[in-house]
């Protein structure tokens, strides 16, 4: 194999791994179960999987994600130095220039077909795209403010298609919290992690404005709300099913609760983070019973 062979087939590796091939998937579908199982028919009645549109606003989601993580990597390659060397792709495997480029490329595309989808969905991507950079170039440094925005995303990326379609929205909007609540946890519990090379890089994240035990505290706190938000509206559905199902999932939740209480070490945070995808995959799975 010639240099240049490696040369691609380096650049294709970085590519995938830098857009976080199995966020992306979990994000695909959750947006494919809400359209299934939530908004079920587009605006002429007919199944909403019949659809072209909705496979082009799940790939633009996707793209905008996919771009909001290069950005990030982009402006964290000292940070990342500190907090996980060995997954420093950008100035490595991937030159900083060509990292931006395909950041453009993508917000660009994805934008562009937002226009043939709705201009109201290309002002949605463009919105999110912005926010994507501003969160990475500066937000992200700030406490609590920075998770705020990526879990008003994550949240984003489900409501958009009840908000597309116009169907089912508060059953779409329910799902949009979980989402939210579950990704706002995870981005304090990433920054607990990584307060080390935050720290050094003048980054004023919760952990390092408020201290560890404290900000263990707020996702305590945000944890109860969370909580009692689906209660509400589990009781408002009214659905057996769904009483049975959560009452499991709610097992789950509580060993991840208890887990975070006592973690303390890179490891930990590591099982933290695979737990919360668990659980994620787990609430979205629940939309087969509604």
């Amino acid at each position: 194999m010639g240099l240049k062979a490696i040369a691609k087939n380096l650049s294709f590796w970085s590519l995938l791994k830098i857009s976080r091939p199995v966020n992306l998937l979990i994000l695909a579908f959750a947006q494919i179960m809400t359209a299934l199982f939530l908004v079920e028919t587009d605006r002429m009645g007919l199944p909403v999987y019949q659809d072209i549109k909705l496979y082009l606003l799940i790939i633009t989601t996707l793209m905008i994600a996919a771009a909001g993580y290069m950005i990030n990597d982009y402006y964290d390659v000292k940070i990342d130095y500190i907090n996980k060397p060995d997954e420093v792709i950008i100035g490595r495997t991937m030159k900083r220039r060509v990292a931006l480029f395909y950041h453009s490329v993508l917000n660009f595309t994805a934008i562009g077909i937002g226009v043939f989808i709705s201009p109201r969905v290309a002002l949605v991507l463009f919105f999110a795209a912005f926010l994507l950079w501003f969160y990475s170039n500066l937000l992200k440094r700030l406490p609590f403010i920075g998770n705020l925005t990526v879990a008003l995303l994550t949240g984003a990326s489900i409501w958009l298609i009840g908000y597309f379609y116009q169907k089912s929205e508060l059953l779409v909007l329910t799902y949009a919290i979980f989402a939210f609540f579950m990704n706002l946890i995870r981005e304090i519990l990433k920054d607990i992690e990584d307060r080390n090379g935050d720290r050094k890089h003048g980054c004023k994240t919760l952990p390092i404005v408020i201290g560890f035990r404290n900000t263990k505290r707020v996702i305590f706190a945000i944890a109860i709300v969370f909580v009692c938000s689906i209660l509400v509206v589990t009781f408002k559905i009214n659905n057996p099913k769904l009483y049975y199902y959560f009452g499991v999932l709610s097992i789950l939740f509580l060993i991840f609760m208890y887990k975070i209480y006592y973690a303390d070490r890179k490891l930990h945070f590591t099982q933290l983070s695979l737990l919360n995808k668990i659980l994620m995959f787990a609430g979205i799975v629940s939309m087969i019973f509604l």
